[in-house]
């Protein structure tokens, strides 16, 4: 799949923080879309626009932990750079960070084309015919831990069930995003 087919250059952004409390030993970043539709047979239908008020849930696009505590930039296209049929086996990422499963598992499971373990940073895909624009929301946290009690194909939820109780403080910023032609300017 290509450009053509509505995809990007599947480039992570840069990412950039500064400030960082005291007694900061690891980072978690987690990238959320929380505008992702929730029922599946109205996406990407040319016969309907998904409507606004359709209930939405969490897409996860990235989830990563143990980020070392001298980092403080992601450059863009560092850890993703191009779409990987089947998923990232090993993404590349900061040095002894680890990547989780982002919510492209899911979505793809069943497709013999695409279907496998997407671990790492994919980006941002809205459906063509919603209606809301999609935001994109990257949350760094500041843990007390070096590393997090994950396992090997750890998600997002898992990132913040073993985050409690360790995070100093989160920066947030986030982007908004569509692929809708009735929603551009």
């Amino acid at each position: 799949m290509g450009q053509a087919d509505g995809f990007a250059a599947n480039r992570n952004p840069h990412l950039a923080w500064d400030d960082v409390p005291e007694g900061t030993r690891s980072f978690a970043l987690l990238c959320i879309d929380p505008d992702a539709p929730t029922v599946p047979e109205t996406v990407g239908r040319e016969d309907l626009q998904i409507p606004v008020a359709q209930p939405r849930g969490d897409f996860v696009h990235w989830a990563m932990a143990d980020i070392a505590p001298q980092v403080r930039s992601i450059a863009a296209g560092s850890c993703s750079d191009g779409v990987t049929a089947r998923g990232k086996r090993s993404p590349a990422g900061p040095a002894g960070a680890r990547q989780g499963l982002n919510d492209y598992t899911g979505w793809f499971a069943g497709d013999p084309q695409m279907e496998g373990d997407y671990f790492g940073y994919d980006g941002p895909y809205p459906p063509f015919n919603d209606l809301r624009m999609h935001r994109y929301f990257f949350r760094l946290f500041a843990l007390d831990v070096a590393t997090l009690d994950l396992p090997p194909r750890f998600t997002a939820g898992d990132v913040l069930r073993a985050m409690q109780g360790h995070a100093l403080a989160e920066a947030l910023v986030y982007g908004s995003y569509t692929l809708n032609p009735a929603l551009h300017g």
